[in-house]
């Protein structure tokens, strides 16, 4: 017995129906904001797939090895949508789309988590230890990716080599992700605490696995899908590529665990909300920007470097700013919250005309 629930059955088989409505847009080229909405659903109904999969696993192995199963398979389908679009030249939105990523788990869904929370609950107490060191992480993390857009814009020698250097930033990046790693495993801690993995009831091993080789085996068909439409769709749209990746595609690909974490806010459940939000936001600037800039130099598509549009270096790191120092003190309300989503909206309508 495989250990599936009657309620977990029932959310396989949608994704799998949301798999098959996405590759018959596709295959019958229906309109691109058809194709593009089947395939956004779809690769929703993955990640969801994905995530209960890679938690179930948890229950199997020690919460530190899960963290890392986590960090590997937790962004295949964002990965793959970003490799998919870079083939596709789409160099722009992957960037926009990954910053967008890191802004939105950051401000928009750590904005409205305090905001249901403290609306539910008042003020939101919580250890600062573990958000602190996330965000410490983070800063780091985007300095990384703002410093070479800063060489390049002050024509700096370095600004002459640009593939070089962002090789030198992803392996860096990749390096600080392993001292981390390694550092988990010893001390037998997770960023994420232990609560989300709770379970009534568990998978067995060989059930965890074997859906997530078929959940990554459907993400990488879903984001080839997802890419293809993308680009017919916003010009449909009339939208740029700049705030396309920004916000559409950056909250299509995160929508589960967005709700996830206004959820576990409006359950009071604060320390763990801000801990897996962070945590994504952590994931993508560590994990997911390094390896696509590795990656672009050996597939033959479009280079991917880390000189970004100067606007978008600003909004990034000032947002990171902000949000360190609102959960710096162990303490958050419905202010702190409107505060971030506010900056969110200003930064997001700087984009919308391009």
């Amino acid at each position: 017995m495989a250990g599936f629930e009657r309620g977990e059955m029932l959310v396989m088989a949608a994704t799998v129906g949301l798999v098959g409505l996405a590759g018959a847009a596709h295959a019958l080229a229906a309109g691109p904001l058809l194709s593009f909405l089947a395939c956004t659903l779809a690769l929703a109904g993955v990640a969801h797939v994905i995530a209960e999969a890679t938690d179930q696993l948890g229950n199997h192995l020690s919460p530190s090895a899960t963290g890392l199963v986590q960090s590997a398979v937790g962004s295949l389908p964002e990965l793959f949508v970003c490799i998919f679009a870079l083939q596709a030249g789409l160099v722009s939105v992957v960037q926009a789309s990954l910053i967008g990523s890191i802004l939105a788990n950051a401000l928009l869904v750590l904005g409205l988590a305090f905001v249901v929370g403290g609306w539910r609950h008042g003020v939101l107490v919580f250890n600062d230890r573990t958000p602190r060191m996330i965000a410490s992480l983070l800063l780091l993390a985007v300095s990384g990716l703002v410093l070479p857009t800063l060489a390049n814009e002050l024509h700096l020698p370095a600004a002459a080599h640009e593939q070089p250097l962002a090789v030198v930033c992803a392996v860096v990046l990749l390096a600080v992700f392993a001292i981390m790693t390694k550092a988990m495993l010893e001390q037998g801690q997770r960023a994420v605490p232990a609560e989300a993995h709770a379970r009534a009831h568990a998978w067995t091993l060989g059930a965890s696995i074997a859906v997530l080789l078929v959940c990554a085996g459907l993400a990488v068909l879903v984001s080839d899908w997802f890419v293809e439409a993308l680009e017919p769709a916003i010009d449909t749209l009339g939208l740029s590529q700049t705030f396309a990746g920004l916000v559409v595609v950056a909250i299509a690909g995160n929508a589960i665990e967005n709700v996830v974490g206004i959820r576990l806010a409006a359950a009071g459940k604060a320390e763990l909300a801000i801990s897996v939000m962070l945590t994504s936001a952590l994931q993508v600037a560590v994990v997911i920007v390094p390896v696509l800039v590795l990656v672009s130099f050996g597939m033959g598509g479009s280079a991917f470097t880390l000189v970004i549009p100067p606007i978008l270096a600003a909004a990034l790191f000032l947002s990171v700013m902000v949000v360190t120092v609102v959960t710096v003190d162990g303490e958050a309300d419905m202010v702190d919250g409107a505060a971030l989503i506010g900056l969110y909206v200003v930064i997001a309508t700087i984009f919308w005309w391009g």
